[in-house]
């Protein structure tokens, strides 16, 4: 399967967010490698995707109490 880099614009503004979702993004099927930017103002969430989806990102992400959407 060929790998895609996906972007999002999230809420996750700190390392003590990131830690609340690291867990699930690192166990996440179909995620080799993923990097929030959070000196960027829009906090871009980078995920280089084997397979999972903008909207499992999306769910991975709201279930910790936070907001993703994708960034075309």
């Amino acid at each position: 399967m060929e790998n895609k880099e996906l972007k999002f614009k999230t809420n996750l503004n700190c390392g003590g967010c990131i830690s609340k979702v690291q867990a699930d993004l690192d166990s996440a099927e179909g995620i080799c490698h993923w990097n929030v930017d959070i000196d960027n103002a829009e906090k871009t969430l980078t995920v280089s995707s084997k397979g999972i989806t903008e909207d499992e990102v999306v769910a991975i992400i709201q279930s910790k109490g936070f907001k993703a959407e994708p960034v075309a």
